[in-house]
């Protein structure tokens, strides 16, 4: 399965290095108020990309703090559910006190 994934990987690699080489045009990107920016069109995508992929990963932060606090909240519970499991079988295994035996049916 390694083998398929870094065979996977330097396909991907690849492709993207081809994309790379027949975009090395320099492109102008203008902002707002004038402003201008000159790159090679493969630098100003790897660049969005990124932004992207870091924006991305903000916007899922709190979601991932609130699965971490619910994963947690569950391993207690689930600790908790396993110690009284293990206290009733303990009990269930523990023989019974005499005194607490009724009387048999006795001879008369």
């Amino acid at each position: 399965m390694k083998i398929i994934s870094k065979i996977i990987w330097l396909l991907v690699f690849i492709a993207f290095l081809g994309f790379a080489l027949k975009n090395d045009k320099i492109v102008t990107l203008e902002y707002f108020w004038g402003y201008q920016q000159s790159a090679p069109l493969v630098i100003l995508l790897l660049c969005f990309f990124v932004a992207g992929a870091v924006f991305c990963l903000l916007a899922m932060t709190p979601m991932v703090f609130r699965h971490r606090r619910d994963i947690s909240r569950h391993k207690k519970t689930i600790a908790e559910i396993e110690k009284e499991r293990q206290q009733e079988q303990a009990a269930a295994n523990q023989a019974p006190n005499p005194d607490a035996v009724s009387n048999p049916i006795r001879n008369s």
